[in-house]
C-alpha cells in the first residue's frame, strides 16, 4: 500500500508538472477540480446510483451495452460515467447519453475518494477491460456497493502475473464481486491467481458494433463521392496507415481513399501528402458534382468513422503497426468489409479470431500489407468472400451484455 500511495502521489506530480506543456492533461486536472461539484450538485446522499468507469473512450463503447440494459432494468436509479482520459471525457460530455452525470475519476487517494462517493449510494459499480483503482474499490466495498468488471481481459505481462504482483492480486480477490471476461484464456489466467469469481461471457463490444447496422448510416456525400467504385476506408489512421494509402493511390487510379486520422491534427500532414484531396468540412451540396475528379476524402471531423465503415470495400485500421494500440476493428466487420491492420495488437484478442476466419489480416508494415491489398482490390469474389467471413464472425459472438445482466440482476436480487 506504501508503495501504490507513492505511485498515486508521483502520478498526479507528473501530471501537474505535464499540464504545463500538455493540452490533454492540463484539461483532465481542470476537470477532475469539478467532479465533486458536478455529482453534488446532481446526486443526493440518498440517491441510489449506477456507476459505470471507462478508462477512455474505447472502454465506454465496451461498457454501453450493459449501462444501457441496467437503466432499463433499474429506471428509478440514476446512471453516473466516470473517466481517466481525456479522450474519453472531451467525446462524450458533447453527446446524449443514458448518464445522469458525466466526470472524470478523481485520483486514487483516500481522501478524494471518500469525498467524492460520500454524495450518493453506489448500488452497483462496475469498470470495464481493466482499469483498476484500489482505494476506490476498497472505499465502495465498505459501503455496501456491488462491485463488478465487464469484459475483464487479463494477459501474462500484467502487474497481477509478476512476482511482486501478489498484493494487487489480493486487492481484486477482496473487493470485486465478480469478473465477466472476454476470453476463456484470460478467465483462465484470473483463476490461476485466486479470482474464482469468474465466467467467461464474450466481449460486450460485438452488441454494440451489431446495433451499428440498425441505425441510419448515411453521411452527407459520401454516396456521391463513391460514384460506385470501389472504397477503401482508412480509419484512426497513422503515419503508416497513411503511407498505405499513398501507395494504393499511386498503383491504382480507380479506388476511392476515405482517410479519417485518429489526430485531427494530422489532417494539415494528409493535405501535404494528397494536394488534390478535398476535406469534409469544405464541401457543400453545390460543390458535390466535384467528386467526380477527386480520388481522396479527408475526414476532418469527429463522430463519423463507424458510419463511414459501410460505404467502404475494405477497411484498413490505424493503430498496429506500432505499439500505440489497434483501433476498434469491429466496427469495420460488422459491415461485411474485410479489415487489414498491424500485426501489434497483443490487447486486441478480437484481431487473431478474425483472422483465423478469414475476415481480416495484419502485415509486419505498410510495404508488406500493399501488395496484397492491391490484388484484393482486383478480386471482386475474393473480396467478397472475406467480407461476409467478418460479417459472420460477428454475427456468430454470445449476446455478452445480456448475459451479464441476468448475471448482476440475480446477485443484485440475493442481496437486496
Amino acid at each position: 500500500m506504501f508503495f501504490y500511495n507513492l505511485f498515486i502521489r508521483l502520478l498526479i506530480s507528473f501530471m501537474r508538472i505535464g499540464a504545463v506543456f500538455n493540452y490533454k492533461l492540463k484539461k483532465g486536472l481542470a476537470g477532475r477540480r469539478q467532479s465533486c461539484d458536478l455529482v453534488k450538485a446532481e446526486f443526493s446522499p440518498e440517491d441510489h446510483v449506477i456507476w459505470m468507469h471507462a478508462a477512455s473512450l474505447g472502454e465506454y463503447e465496451q461498457g454501453l451495452p450493459v449501462l444501457e440494459k441496467l437503466k432499463d432494468q433499474y429506471p428509478d436509479h440514476k446512471i453516473l460515467i466516470t473517466f481517466f482520459s481525456p479522450s474519453g471525457y472531451e467525446n462524450l460530455i458533447k453527446k446524449d447519453t443514458v448518464a445522469d452525470v458525466i466526470c472524470y475519476l478523481p485520483f486514487d487517494t483516500e481522501k478524494w475518494v471518500k469525498e467524492f462517493t460520500s454524495n450518493f449510494k453506489t448500488a452497483i459499480f462496475f469498470t470495464v477491460k481493466y482499469d483498476y483503482w484500489y482505494h476506490l474499490l476498497e472505499e465502495l466495498k465498505k459501503q455496501g456497493a456491488e462491485i463488478y468488471v465487464v469484459s475483464a481481459l487479463f494477459y501474462e505481462t500484467q502487474i497481477f502475473f509478476k512476482v511482486y504482483g501478489g498484493w494487487f492480486a489480493k486487492q481484486l480477490k477482496k473487493n470485486v464481486d465478480f469478473f465477466f471476461h472476454q476470453t476463456r484464456h484470460s478467465t483462465a489466467l484470473a483463476k490461476g491467481i485466486g479470482l474464482s469469481n469468474s465466467m467467461t461471457t464474450g466481449d460486450t463490444r460485438y452488441d454494440r458494433v451489431r446495433k451499428l447496422r440498425e441505425r441510419d448510416n448515411s453521411v452527407d456525400f459520401i454516396g456521391e463521392f463513391t460514384q460506385g467504385h470501389k472504397t477503401v476506408i482508412f480509419g484512426s489512421s497513422w503515419e503508416a496507415e497513411e503511407r498505405l494509402a499513398e501507395i494504393i493511390a499511386a498503383k491504382n487510379k480507380d479506388v476511392k481513399i476515405i482517410i479519417a486520422p485518429h489526430d485531427l491534427k494530422r489532417v494539415a500532414h494528409l493535405k501535404t501528402l494528397f494536394p488534390a484531396a478535398i476535406l469534409y468540412s469544405q464541401i457543400t451540396d453545390k460543390e458535390s458534382v466535384r467528386f467526380l475528379n477527386v480520388k481522396v476524402l479527408i475526414i476532418d471531423c469527429i463522430g463519423l468513422l463507424s458510419k463511414l465503415y459501410s460505404y467502404g470495400d475494405l477497411a484498413v485500421v490505424g493503430g498496429g503497426f506500432h505499439s500505440k494500440g489497434l483501433h476498434n476493428i469491429l466496427e469495420a466487420a460488422t459491415f461485411g468489409i474485410p479489415v487489414f491492420f498491424g500485426n501489434q495488437y497483443t490487447k486486441n484478442p478480437e484481431a487473431d479470431e478474425l483472422i483465423a476466419r478469414n475476415g481480416g489480416q495484419s502485415f509486419e508494415d505498410e510495404f508488406f500489407a500493399a501488395p496484397y491489398l492491391l490484388g484484393l482490390l482486383k478480386d471482386d469474389a475474393g473480396l467478397k468472400k472475406m467480407g461476409n467471413n467478418a460479417r459472420n464472425f460477428i454475427e456468430e459472438q454470445p449476446i455478452a451484455s445480456e448475459i451479464i445482466l441476468e448475471q448482476i440482476v440475480k446477485k443484485h436480487q440475493l442481496k437486496q
